[in-house]
């Protein structure tokens, strides 16, 4: 049992004297009161192991002292150490030599020493030696020294006070000298057991802690610990199984391999108690020598919380995070009020969300704004562009890959875009890019909330919301096999619609404004636009069908701020540094340049009103316009 305590209490030994013994315990313990407690018990056998047991109830016994056939009947029935008392060579010879009878015995308990054989043997002594086992051997042996005419006998005290009662002269084996031995030695193991209790405290207590399952055997494989989260693995508690053989109680567990082998077996997926652990398997050596093994049971489940929880740090500290917010969409045009109304409420929600738009509107942006207005916006947001990677590449950077999945792999695998976004937001820009197979991976992740990595066996449970944005008709790609119509109604649940640049002149001022302060930013702060180019610029842009959007009036504006510093000899006029803004918008050509962002607003709003079943009150609602604006945009056509 262990000693535990925050003030530690003395060594209590217990001495059992019987005979002369006794004396000479009464004679020596006295000088080693300092040391320990030590108490004298003139007890044998049963009666020894009743009176250690009586006295353990007042307080723990380090160590037992005892000696002969006493001594082994201690250590065979009570888990106390017992050190025995053990005679001397010189105290034998020297004992021998002083004897004065003709006929002399020798009785030990146990085996005769082999020294004291030769010594006899060598100089042709008169003397018997013999040994005994127990009470009824000592009795025995005593009779047929009698028989012999022995006159004069040394032995432990139980054969002496035999001896005496048949008229022989009984001399007790044991000399001061070995008591004094016995008792140092039985101190100073009491001190090693005491650190050694306290050290298996200290581990205990550190056990206990560990989620894992920890079970440790000795050099034979006997159970020597089992922490809480063990006891739960193996479904009994540790007071049942210390003691007994772990390949015997559970075979799939066995150590005795790890003991021959002295390998180290690192995380093997088994069965423990029914269910699947993460198993590993080291020997112990203490000083360069196998003192035992130990076994760690690992909860699968628990160890990927870990991992998506070291995913989402890592990808934070990473800087995934989103950089715009809903008030970044610039534009007090009715769509585009709208548009930030209907994203805020989305962001309310954790259901996919789809964003249709054309290149350049701004859908990344719509996203991040999505997701910064969400809950998850502490979390990470991950974007990945499915057209910016071939079909091959794409699956291994969005669902990631074990160690060895294929030829090239990076050691120790890899996490998957999907796992990266865990907590957070996935955006899948260009989604009627991705290829079949892979949409039929994405959709297992959109239902069932988990990612297999290429060559994985077992899915990672990942927590992601998901917005897709495309600039195509997914509806017609199902139609025409392209896209999966199941994943395309997991997709279409949320529908937000960024107007064209060409459909929100009215925007063009403040786009310009705010485009010109990040792209003087960005080109050191120091650069302005010629003030009669950007009156030019706005006055052409109002019927420029700008068919790259946002981006291309950012590209532009850029061009005219670098463009614009250059210096010449010749006047730089604004058609030289952009000629399409009035190429063919001349006055003549200007009426074709509006039938032609007619006919591209016709289409637009004639799509809105199909995909809402013809009723014109939701699309004008959608578009931000009236019933009557709409009815009268539609009659131009």
């Amino acid at each position: 049992m262990p000693y535990a305590s925050s003030s530690p209490a003395r060594l209590r030994l217990v001495a059992f004297g019987l005979h002369g013994l006794r004396s000479l315990l009464e004679e020596l313990v006295p000088q080693f009161r300092a040391q320990a407690e030590i108490l004298i018990v003139d007890k044998a056998y049963g009666e020894a192991v009743e009176a250690v047991q009586v006295l353990r109830q007042t307080g723990e016994i380090d160590v037992l002292i005892s000696a002969g056939s006493n001594g082994s009947y201690l250590r065979d029935h009570l888990d106390v150490p017992v050190v025995l008392v053990h005679p001397g060579g010189f105290d034998i010879m020297g004992s021998l030599a002083l004897a004065q009878a003709e006929r002399k015995a020798v009785v030990t308990y146990g085996e005769m020493p082999l020294e004291l054989m030769e010594f006899v043997q060598r100089f042709d002594l008169p003397v018997e030696l013999r040994s005994y086992r127990s009470e009824a051997d000592a009795r025995s042996c005593v009779q047929d020294l009698k028989e012999l005419g022995v006159e004069w006998v040394l032995a432990p005290g139980l054969v002496v006070d035999l001896a005496r009662e048949n008229n022989m002269q009984g001399v007790l084996l044991y000399s001061q000298g070995a008591v004094r031995q016995a008792l140092e030695s039985a101190i100073e193991l009491a001190r090693v057991a005491r650190a050694e209790a306290a050290r298996r405290d200290r581990l205990n207590t550190i056990l206990a802690q560990l989620r894992d399952g920890v079970v440790s055997v000795d050099r034979d494989e006997r159970i020597e610990t089992v922490n809480p989260a063990m006891e739960a693995w193996l479904g009994k508690p540790a007071q049942a199984v210390i003691g007994r053989r772990l390949g015997s109680l559970y075979p799939e567990l066995d150590l005795a391999g790890t003991l021959r082998s002295l390998e180290v077996q690192l995380d093997t997926v088994q069965q423990v108690g029914g269910r699947t652990a993460i198993v590993t398997r080291m020997p112990i050596l203490e000083q360069g020598r196998l003192s035992g093994a130990v076994l760690l049971c690992q909860d699968p489940a628990a160890i990927q919380r870990l991992d998506r929880s070291l995913r989402s740090r890592s990808q934070q500290a990473a800087s995934r995070h989103a950089r715009y917010e809903l008030s970044d969409l610039v534009g007090q045009s009715l769509p585009m009020q709208k548009l930030r109304a209907q994203a805020q409420a989305c962001a309310q929600s954790a259901a996919t969300t789809l964003i249709i738009g054309e290149s350049g509107t701004g859908k990344e942006l719509l996203a991040q704004g999505i997701h910064s207005a969400s809950s998850r916006r502490a979390q990470p947001f991950v974007a990945v562009n499915c057209a910016a990677f071939p079909d091959s590449l794409l699956e291994s950077e969005l669902f990631g890959y074990v160690e060895g999945a294929f030829t090239g792999s990076s050691r120790g695998g890899k996490v998957g875009l999907v796992e990266a976004a865990h907590t957070g937001t996935l955006f899948l820009d260009e989604i009627g890019e991705m290829p079949l197979p892979l949409q039929t991976r994405l959709l297992r992740v959109l239902q069932e909330k988990e990612v297999l990595r290429i060559g994985a066996i077992e899915p990672t449970p990942v927590d992601v919301r998901v917005i897709a944005a495309t600039h195509r008709d997914l509806a017609a790609q199902v139609k025409e096999g392209v896209f999966r119509q199941d994943l395309f109604y997991r997709l279409n649940i949320l529908v937000l619609r960024l107007p064209p640049l060409r459909l929100r002149t009215l925007d063009l001022p403040e786009l310009v404004e705010h485009l010109l302060a990040k792209v003087a930013q960005r080109l050191g702060g120091a650069v302005t636009l010629n003030p009669d180019w950007l009156a030019e610029l706005l006055e052409l842009g109002r019927h420029y069908p700008w068919p790259g959007n946002i981006r291309e009036l950012e590209n532009l504006i850029e061009r005219l701020m670098v463009l614009g510093t250059v210096q010449s000899d010749q006047a730089v006029v604004l058609e030289d540094i952009a000629p399409e803004l009035r190429a063919g918008v001349t006055e003549p050509a200007l009426p074709a340049l509006r039938d032609q962002q007619e006919r591209s607003e016709q289409e637009y709003l004639t799509k809105v009103l199909e995909e809402n079943g013809g009723n014109r009150a939701l699309a004008a609602q959608q578009l931000g316009i009236s019933r009557s604006t709409l009815w009268r945009k539609l009659r131009k056509g």
